[in-house]
């Protein structure tokens, strides 16, 4: 690892950009709370080597703080622009692109358990090194959107189907071969994407991945000559198919395969949905994205519920090894629990530490023998690693001090009400608390238990349950932000109390609750 200090940080000629509205390590974004730069992790792996030359940067010309995204990579905030030296060592430990220009591609998000999960079809991890891979051997690409995401489900317990992405390829099982059912985001901003009747054989995921991005690197290309997009704003994917039409992009995909797809697509996925008639089927609308909308309310508390499974201790399909899911607290880790958990990966796990799109992390190939040790040190950190934690379900953006479109302290306020909760009240089922400094939702897409809406006022609008507008039905107008952790206690006990009994949800509850009478019952609280 290379050395550096104040001194030589003058001798550097290149500094790292910060001009950039979506931040990405190269081109960082200015914030009041410092620097923005993202750190952006295929799948979510980290090694502990890695962890420590990120420490180094941290504790230089960083706030001792590592936040953990919805997309499983990291976020640090430095007081100056990154040198060239440093930038340097994070393409030489595979923290960044070796190609600068593709770095900004690197979304490519799996599930936290590839590899060690007994109920996967198929490990993902390869296919997401080969993609990695292959975009260092495609710099055309650069000309795409920094927010092209790819996501691939091997089937594993801890799905990440539901996560927002351009492309998310799930693997299924058919008379005993193992092909990829194609999903496409087709909605708006934030919706998950859905199948469009295309099955992939494994062996020609890659190709069919490559023939995807290049129709859509023509596309991107087509609309930057006719000057309808900026190079600084290129079309989503998602714009390319309202544009065109699922039918027209999937031909010209297909012209461009070696060799044909297998005669699988709709007869086969009708069979899977024969064989899984029991199944409650996730969207509403057709693969065209006609009429698509959010998850059906039968099922959506129930996909949630699945977001928290990883928390706590776990068997490995590896015979003997166990993973332990941690708690981070809103994302955030200090550069001394950062430093913890990686020694604890390095001494007594696999030498990986795996982030998770739910801003927590795993710890994964220990040794039964071990696991009352490192789940005290683990505590030790500060750490927690129960999913009814208050901390486990809670999800915050920046808040005004990260994001200019921020509103309120949503930082502040969530630690506030976590720290209040923890003391007070006894959760037996992880409860989603969703802030947002302002209506964009940037910090979790789905729907929540509760949303907590910042507004120009320094207040908050209450949202719970599902409603017409996509944070839920308004229980409140206006709230103060020290008044919350009350309002949260007196809540949370009358859904405990009041509930039809104890595998009735949150949001199950509230949906049938009258919002008046509701309100007259927390008052009287």
């Amino acid at each position: 690892m290379r050395l550096y200090n104040a001194i030589n940080f003058l001798e550097f000629s290149q500094l790292q950009s910060t001009t950039a509205i979506c931040p990405s390590l190269f081109n960082a974004a200015t914030a009041q709370d410092g620097i923005l730069s993202r750190i952006r992790l295929p799948a979510g792996l980290i090694t502990s080597t890695q962890c420590e030359v990120l420490l180094q940067v941290v504790n230089q010309f960083g706030n001792g703080e590592i936040q953990i995204t919805n997309r499983a990579n990291l976020q640090i905030r430095t007081d100056r622009a990154l040198p060239e030296e440093v930038l340097l060592d994070f393409q030489d430990y595979g923290l960044a692109s070796s190609a600068e220009s593709m770095d900004g591609l690197r979304n490519m998000m799996a599930s936290p358990s590839a590899g060690i999960d007994a109920h996967a079809k198929i490990n993902t991890i390869p296919l997401v090194k080969a993609w990695n891979f292959y975009l260092l051997q495609h710099p055309e690409l650069v000309i795409l959107s920094n927010k092209f995401s790819i996501c691939f489900d091997g089937g594993e317990t801890i799905r990440v189907t539901d996560r927002p992405n351009d492309i998310c390829l799930v693997a299924t099982e058919i008379n005993g071969e193992i092909y990829f059912d194609l999903h496409l985001g087709l909605g708006d901003r934030g919706d998950s994407p859905v199948p469009v009747g295309v099955l992939i054989p494994q062996t020609q995921v890659l190709e069919v991945l490559a023939a995807l991005t290049e129709v859509y690197r023509q596309y991107t290309q087509q609309k930057l000559e006719q000057k309808t997009h900026s190079r600084s704003r290129p079309p989503r994917l998602r714009e390319l198919l309202h544009d065109w039409g699922v039918e027209k992009y999937l031909a010209l995909v297909k012209e461009k395969l070696r060799s044909p797809l297998p005669p699988l697509e709709r007869g086969a996925l009708d069979d899977l949905n024969n064989n899984n008639k029991n199944k409650v089927s996730l969207f509403k609308g057709d693969a065209e994205g006609r009429g698509i909308t959010s998850l059906n309310e039968a099922i959506s508390s129930r996909l949630e519920r699945a977001s928290f499974q990883h928390i706590g201790i776990h068997p490995q399909k590896q015979s003997g090894l166990f993973y332990i899911g941690v708690v981070v607290p809103l994302g955030r880790l200090t550069s001394q629990q950062l430093a913890g958990l990686a020694s604890l990966a390095k001494q007594y796990g696999g030498g990986a530490l795996r982030l998770t799109p739910w801003q927590n992390l795993l710890i994964t190939d220990i040794a039964e023998a071990d696991l009352e040790q490192v789940t005290q040190e683990i505590l030790n950190l500060g750490l927690h690693i129960s999913a009814h934690h208050p901390y486990a379900a809670i999800a915050a953006c920046s808040g005004y001090k990260g994001c200019k479109s921020a509103l309120t302290d949503t930082q502040a306020d969530a630690k506030a009400i976590a720290s209040y909760l923890e003391k007070c009240i006894q959760l037996d089922y992880p409860i989603n608390l969703h802030f947002s400094g302002c209506d964009k939702s940037c910090a979790q897409h789905h729907a929540s238990d509760i949303a907590i809406v910042g507004q120009a006022s320094e207040t908050y609008k209450i949202y719970v349950g599902d409603g017409e507008v996509d944070f839920g039905r308004e229980l409140y107008a206006e709230y103060t932000a020290h008044e919350l952790p009350q309002l949260m206690e007196r809540l949370l006990n009358i859904y405990q109390n009041q509930r039809q009994n104890p595998e009735q949800s949150f949001r199950e509850f509230v949906n049938q609750c009258n919002l008046q009478e509701l309100r007259e019952a927390i008052d009287h609280a």
